[in-house]
């Protein structure tokens, strides 16, 4: 189905929205967080608790957010307000939506950072070894500022694109080709000297590991990995076609999240063992290093050590890989204020991008001369915003919407989906176990 109106959209095909929505769960998060999580938490153990988390605490979110959007064909807002019995619960969207501004505001920054590192993986590569240093300086505000200007340029013109002439389009195109390129790395990683006891830490169950804190942490990961509690499947479901079939898009979407995780846990941890017979150190305070200082000093250490054009070339790729995995999560999250802004005010699409998307970069530019602000904002509108924001999810359609009227729109595209063994689970988990153990999870992150 092609664009609707000038202002509003939809999906050409249930693939477009798949590529789309699992883009938008493929993100920074899956690249440096979920490997080094799975080698210190039992590897193999931790995989395998991840995927069943996945499916168990993500896949019903996921459908009960697809279904809100679909239902309605509106924002997050609008659709809390449409089917809540008081204008109150249209506070539960408002939240989401505030969300996705701020989390877009520091993961611009970040995103900056993966295309700098690309540039300077190609001038080091030149031989250009002051250039390299100088612009992949992630303390300097001023290139903070100029990449996360860039950034936010590609992801504009993208939205403005509109549904299917943008965000589908683009995204069926990142989406097979990060596929592609982590393939590659994965498969020039394995044959370097050093990198088989990464492989053997990642894939091998240490059961000795399985406690109640690595089968929460787990849950914790699966939950972020799949970019729920924002709304921005709501967003998404909201361009749906009612002939589709929610719960088996949402199975699709789960699994290739799970399959972007599971490579970048090939490529990530057999690279941390090889930097380590590099002389890199790989560990700090008995844990391996993770995050940002992880993809931003020992893998462009590693890179380097390698040396030659195969080394360079992994350099590059690799960090045009991360720029493209942020960029499919950028999308997503600048849709969701562009998608009430139109919706809410009917203000067209192209301008309603490109000024939200200004005004979101004037936060970033902030952002990029004060980076420790990441950490509070990314605390705040992350780690509890999104599973605040999934607990309101679950209980809004389990006692006001009610699951009735959720299972009227599943089976519109997947008949008889509430007699089926998963569609009875999904009434349980949604109504009661999604939401107590998204809540223990969020209790325990403070503590």
């Amino acid at each position: 189905m092609a664009e609707s109106s000038a202002s509003r959209g939809s999906w050409n095909s249930k693939l477009g929205f798949i590529m789309a929505a699992a883009g938008a769960a493929v993100g920074l998060g899956n690249i440096w967080r979920f490997p080094t999580e799975a080698a210190s938490n039992g590897g193999g153990a931790f995989l395998f608790i991840y995927l069943i988390c996945c499916f168990l605490i993500g896949y019903p979110v996921m459908l009960a957010e697809i279904s809100i959007g679909r239902r309605t064909g509106k924002n997050p807002v609008g659709a809390f307000r449409k089917l809540g019995s008081s204008r109150m619960y249209s506070l539960i969207g408002i939240w989401g939506v505030l969300c996705g501004i701020m989390i877009l505001s520091f993961y611009t920054v970040v995103a900056g950072w993966t295309l700098s590192y690309t540039f300077e993986e190609i001038f080091f590569a030149l031989g250009f070894t002051n250039w390299a240093a100088w612009i992949s300086n992630t303390e300097s505000g001023w290139l903070n500022a100029f990449f996360s200007a860039i950034f936010m340029c590609c992801t504009v013109s993208i939205i403005r694109g509109g549904v299917s002439n943008g965000i589908e389009r683009a995204t069926k195109i990142m989406m097979p080709l990060l596929l592609l390129i982590l393939i590659i790395l994965i498969g020039y990683v394995a044959y370097l000297p050093g990198s088989s006891e990464g492989l053997t830490t990642y894939l091998k169950p240490d059961l000795s590991k399985v406690t109640p804190g690595l089968i929460f942490a787990a849950m914790g990961q699966a939950f972020f990995s799949l970019s729920l509690g924002l709304g921005a499947l709501i967003t998404y479901g909201s361009y749906l076609d009612k002939k589709e079939n929610i719960p088996q898009a949402a199975v699709m979407i789960t699994i290739l999240d799970v399959l972007v995780a599971f490579l970048a846990g090939l490529l990530i941890i057999p690279a941390i063992y090889l930097a380590q017979t590099q002389g890199i150190t790989i560990y700090q305070n008995g844990a391996f290093i993770a995050g940002p200082d992880l993809i931003f000093q020992i893998l462009p250490s590693l890179f380097h050590s390698i040396g030659g054009l195969l080394g360079s070339l992994a350099g590059i790729t690799f960090f045009a890989l991360l720029s493209m995995a942020a960029l499919t999560s950028t999308i997503s999250l600048l849709e969701i204020p562009v998608s009430y802004t139109i919706d809410e005010h009917n203000v067209p699409r192209s301008k309603a991008a490109t000024w939200i998307g200004l005004g979101i970069l004037l936060i970033s530019l902030l952002i990029s001369f004060n980076t420790e602000l990441i950490g509070i904002i990314d605390f705040v509108f992350s780690q509890v915003g999104l599973p605040l924001g999934g607990i309101m999810i679950c209980l809004f359609l389990a006692y006001e919407w009610k699951t009735g009227n959720a299972f009227d729109e599943l089976e519109s595209g997947s008949p008889n989906f509430r007699y089926s063994i998963i569609g009875k689970s999904w009434k349980l988990f949604v109504m009661f176990i999604c939401p107590a153990v998204i809540l223990y999870n969020l209790i325990r992150g403070f503590f």
